[in-house]
């Protein structure tokens, strides 16, 4: 059995080796190989663990959000994505995210999303009863709030936006749409 030599890409005149020249073009830098330089936050993967989550984020009262991904962490232009923790027997105050699309995973907990659906011409209010591994989608200026109905059980969540930052604009109530309009 003969076994074909990998294909590489030729390196560019000037540009340093190929992976293929410099290791074994899988592992470019085993134990003895010369240390990369180091990269750009752009260039590389970056590994966040659990405990380092950054609580210096945006804030609504009644729940504590935790980045993980961001542009001032990681160097993301497009994306922010981190944890929310909600207290037993809380409510979030409300609030939307701009422009910012918003996906949230449910981890653990069973918390509740309020929001207003004005979509019939009556201002109604909605609210969507989850549980652990279920998804909601939040549209871009949709008011809303979360809660977390269980008096012993921290909810805790995944949120993924749209945005580099976590883009939180506290509101009064969730009624934010004037009877004109």
């Amino acid at each position: 059995m003969s076994s074909a030599p990998r294909p590489t890409a030729p390196a560019a005149a000037g540009s340093p080796a190929s992976c293929a020249e410099a290791g074994d073009g899988f592992h470019p830098h085993l134990p003895g190989d010369p240390a990369p330089a180091p990269a750009p936050l752009r260039a590389r993967l970056h590994h966040i663990r659990a405990g380092e989550l950054d609580g210096d984020t945006a804030q609504t009262g009644g729940m504590r959000r935790f980045a993980a991904i961001s542009g001032r962490r990681v160097g993301s232009e497009r994306l922010w994505m981190g944890q929310t923790h909600v207290a037993p027997a809380t409510a979030s105050s409300d609030h939307h995210h701009g422009e910012s699309e918003t996906a949230i995973h449910v981890v653990s907990g069973h918390p509740e999303f309020v929001f207003v659906d004005d979509s019939s011409g009556e201002p109604v209010e909605v609210r969507l009863r989850t549980g652990p591994g279920d998804y909601i989608f939040v549209p871009p200026f949709v008011p809303h709030r979360e809660e977390n109905p269980d008096p012993t059980e921290e909810a805790v969540v995944v949120i993924a936006r749209s945005t580099q930052e976590a883009v939180v604009v506290n509101l009064p109530s969730l009624y934010t749409r004037s009877a004109d309009a």
